[in-house]
């Protein structure tokens, strides 16, 4: 259009060109090349190029290799009392020497001498190939007890006598099917549960709610044993796996003796060790220990943890025992 009006009042003004303005058909010249030189106006977007994702891959990797640290091969023991902890491997202690330098600490800092002793125990969940063992969440029940407080157990039961029973072995709440709407609604609110099998087809509403806390035989909360099944949950002490691999508990108090630290432990620990069959290996990786103003200190698990190995042992040895029995009975 540009070219177009350029053209006509070229025409228009052809004949006075000369005598309106000096130097006019040099002008329209020059401006009509300007105009027809203009590059084309391109309606369409360009198309981008494809990205190569094998030069990404090896960036990425390139630089994952270059962000690696060196790091330094750690020192057994520090020859000063002023070291860097990163520069040398965790001390670990005998549960004994332990026990004993928590109770130490309190004595030196001047804390509470009734304080919780808490463990962190670090486990290996991996089984065979890519399975491993669910987080879960277990009750034992631990030879010397540390706290006055005792859990809250609800009982399911529609049988009169058994509701008698459960009360007077100290159940915090006792009901049937009636309890189903408060505890959807949380309205009643407990620590444990524990059902007589009779009931449990009219529990079904109520197992998304509870989740690993509805009874079952596993768990050694279903029976008709309601005064053993109360005492277990009543007193017992309960954890749960954290972060898929951790299990945080207390296990005591610090002013307790320490054989009765060291025994509530080693309770809490062979029931966590149920729950994977020892012929994949130690399910406990780490323990510490620590009190709660202390800090954790690294337990030995040598003596702490199950073994198979000396099992294996003595069946060997009966076995062979038994094999020279049957020799000598046949060379007689």
């Amino acid at each position: 259009m540009a070219a177009r009006g350029g053209c006509c009042l070229w025409r228009v003004l052809a004949p006075h060109r000369g005598w309106i303005i000096p130097g006019l058909d040099r002008r329209l010249a020059a401006a009509s090349a300007v105009v027809s030189a203009a590059p084309p106006v391109r309606l369409y977007a360009a198309a981008a190029k494809p990205a190569n994702k094998s030069s990404k891959k090896t960036k990425q990797e390139e630089t994952k290799k270059k962000q690696v640290p060196r790091r330094r091969p750690l020192m057994t023991k520090p020859v000063d009392d002023v070291y860097l902890t990163w520069h040398y491997e965790r001390p670990s202690y005998e549960v004994e020497k332990a026990v004993g330098m928590l109770k130490k600490f309190q004595e030196l800092d001047f804390t509470y001498p009734r304080q919780f002793v808490y463990i962190n125990v670090f486990l290996d969940m991996a089984l065979q190939k890519k399975k491993k063992v669910e987080p879960f969440t277990s009750t034992v029940l631990i030879p010397h007890r540390f706290s006055d407080q005792t859990n809250k157990v609800l009982v399911f039961t529609e049988n009169e006598q058994e509701a008698e029973i459960a009360r007077e072995n100290g159940a915090a709440v006792v009901g049937g099917v009636e309890l189903i709407k408060w505890i959807l609604e949380d309205e009643i609110q407990v620590d444990s549960y524990i059902a007589v099998p009779e009931i449990m087809p009219k529990l079904i509403p109520l197992r998304g709610k509870l989740k690993r806390k509805y009874p079952n035989t596993k768990r050694n909360s279903l029976g008709h044993d309601i005064p053993k099944m109360l005492q277990f949950y009543r007193d017992g002490l309960e954890y749960a796996v954290q972060d898929e691999c951790v299990i945080k508990t207390r296990i005591a108090r610090l002013d307790m003796p320490t054989e009765q630290i060291i025994a509530n432990l080693k309770t809490v620990i062979n029931d966590i060790c149920t729950f994977k069959p020892l012929t994949y290996g130690p399910f406990v990786q780490r323990l510490v220990i620590r009190s709660s103003t202390s800090e954790g200190l690294l337990l030995h698990l040598d003596g702490l943890l199950p073994q198979v190995e000396k099992v294996e042992e003595k069946e060997e040895d009966a076995e062979g025992d038994e094999e020279k029995r049957v020799l000598e009975s046949a060379s007689t």
